[in-house]
């Protein structure tokens, strides 16, 4: 029954990481292909991390806590390296696709540029 449990997670890393790729190729812009990256293959990642770490726990008697502190770090810095590099792209005027409809950034940075006239 674990190996099944395990087979699980192993196979949803896998398809997760496929769908990230696949995001990353098919997604207009950058700030498209950067949460397809890192969404998915942070999920994926961290699905694969668990499963190797059931593995180990289960079939081998060994409590591997690298293998969690990793998944605490990926869940940690995956998702703040994403911001920080759209922050980045946005702030050096990389063009949205034309099909978004929302700038909420650009509101914000007016709402500030405009307090800090006054």
């Amino acid at each position: 029954m674990i190996e099944i449990i395990i087979s699980i997670f192993l196979l949803l890393g896998g398809l997760l990481s496929v769908l990230g790729s696949i995001g990353i190729l098919r997604l207009p812009d950058v700030y498209g292909r950067l949460h397809a990256a890192t969404k998915s293959a942070t999920l994926g990642v961290i699905s694969v991390i668990i499963g190797v770490f059931l593995y180990f726990l289960a079939i081998h008697g060994m409590f591997v806590g690298k293998l969690l502190l990793t998944i605490i770090f990926v869940f940690m810095t995956a998702p703040v390296a994403a911001f920080m590099i759209a922050r980045s792209a946005y702030n050096v005027n990389v063009k949205m696709s034309e099909k978004s409809t929302q700038d909420d950034l650009a509101d914000a940075i007016n709402k500030q540029k405009s307090e800090t006239d006054h």
